[in-house]
């Protein structure tokens, strides 16, 4: 069973300057990373195995399709915009290839703290991350 989507932002042919843009978006509906809580059963949301949450296979297929097509970039970035400046309330991961072009582009994806802005997948994970170890099924 398909457990996320993703597709390219743009259809313009890939360059060593151009910034590779995924969006790696999860099947079932989330609204946004505000409705995921420190749960099993939001870490463990369409998994991909018993130990992979759908974030972790959401990040998977990111780095893949990045690495893949963007292999001449150093640094990627992966994360999720967070309320109020979220633009579509179904959950999607960015999956960025660095650097940015141009280098205003930046600020969309900047952290605001407790405002909100941007927040890094790998943090995500950690947030709602459970305290009881999930057990295998």
């Amino acid at each position: 069973m398909t457990r996320s989507l993703h597709f390219k932002t743009s259809n313009l042919p890939p360059s060593e300057f151009q910034v590779q843009h995924y969006l790696v978006i999860p099947v079932e509906h989330i609204a946004t990373v505000k409705d995921l809580r420190r749960r099993a059963e939001d870490y463990s949301l369409g998994k991909k195995d018993p130990n992979e949450s759908d974030f972790s296979h959401m990040l998977n297929v990111g780095q893949t399709l990045l690495h893949r097509d963007a292999s001449h970039s150093m640094e990627y970035r992966f994360g999720f915009h967070q309320p109020p400046f979220n633009s579509v309330d179904h959950l999607h991961l960015h999956c960025l290839a660095l650097p940015f072009t141009p280098g205003w582009k930046r600020v969309k994806y900047l952290s605001l703290g407790p405002l909100g802005g941007f927040i890094e997948a790998e943090k995500l994970l950690e947030k709602i991350k459970p305290l009881i170890p999930i057990s295998k099924v």
